[in-house]
């Protein structure tokens, strides 16, 4: 309990999760947007975003991610940029390279790919 207490802090520095796609939700494309978002079906395509992406628990997505902040508590194939910061919680799943500037790794986390370091944002 005391991580989603964590998680959910952290989300709110940057602003309240605004738009959240379902466990019964799939979409395919190129998906933009500005304020938080949290996916928790499947999504398939590009993610462009200056905010945060949370990929929630179950939820499966194969992209190429551009992203300020990435919590990744699912599954994501594809390569990754977080330019602020990238948090794979203790169900996250990352298949794919990942370009970051501050990189979080919880216990019990797959993680198949390799990762650079960048100058944060």
């Amino acid at each position: 309990m005391a991580r989603k207490k964590e998680l959910l802090r952290s989300i709110t520095e940057e602003g309240g999760v605004v738009t959240v796609l379902g466990r019964e939700t799939a979409f395919q494309g190129v998906l933009e947007f500005d304020r938080p978002l949290q996916i928790n079906g499947r999504f398939e395509g590009e993610i462009k975003t200056d905010g945060v992406l949370m990929v929630g628990e179950g939820a499966v997505v194969k992209a190429r991610i551009e992203a300020g902040t990435v919590i990744v508590g699912g599954e994501i194939t594809g390569n990754v940029t977080a330019r602020t910061r990238l948090e794979m919680l203790p169900s996250g799943k990352v298949y794919g390279n990942i370009k970051t500037a501050k990189l979080q790794i919880a216990d019990g986390v797959v993680f198949d790919g390799n990762c650079e370091m960048i100058q944060p944002a």
